[in-house]
């Protein structure tokens, strides 16, 4: 178990644009290892490559059916909306109500380079576009409704 060190709100990378991961290698692997360890341990559903400091389009998810990662991912579909409430790993006390759709539907490939799709409902969907998102420099409180 390799654990990193969570990125924080206000650090810059957390605001940085991932490029896109085109080396499909052990070193990869091992991020993505890191990654779930650190998850787990932090006990977060969700986390991306640059919340652990790394500019690379790369996220881990578990909300409780098992491990997904996903390289270089793009929603390629959406529909209906919910509103609840969310947190972050990098961001300490604040959770707040945020509307994303209900249905959200990714294509993305896995650690080896081969594609795939994946749809996901309610909290999936969530965590889908909330681990997306930081892959663009968003944070889930960029999305808070004033």
């Amino acid at each position: 178990m390799a654990l990193r060190r969570v990125t924080k709100m206000g650090e810059p990378v957390l605001r940085k644009k991932c490029k896109p991961v085109t080396k499909f290698d052990e070193k990869l692997g091992q991020l993505l290892d890191d990654m779930a360890d650190t998850m787990y341990e932090a006990d977060g559903v969700g986390l991306a490559a640059p919340q652990v400091g790394m500019l690379k389009r790369a996220v881990v998810i578990d909300i409780g059916e098992g491990l997904i990662e996903l390289i270089n991912p793009e929603i390629i579909e959406t529909a209906g909306e919910q509103t609840d409430i969310e947190g972050c790993l990098s961001v300490d006390n604040i959770n707040e109500p945020v509307t994303r759709p209900y249905f959200v539907k990714v294509k993305a490939q896995d650690r080896h380079g081969k594609e795939f799709e994946l749809a996901g409902e309610e909290l999936l969907a969530r965590a889908f576009c909330h681990e997306l998102d930081h892959l663009d420099g968003i944070l889930f409180v960029d999305r808070i409704e004033k």
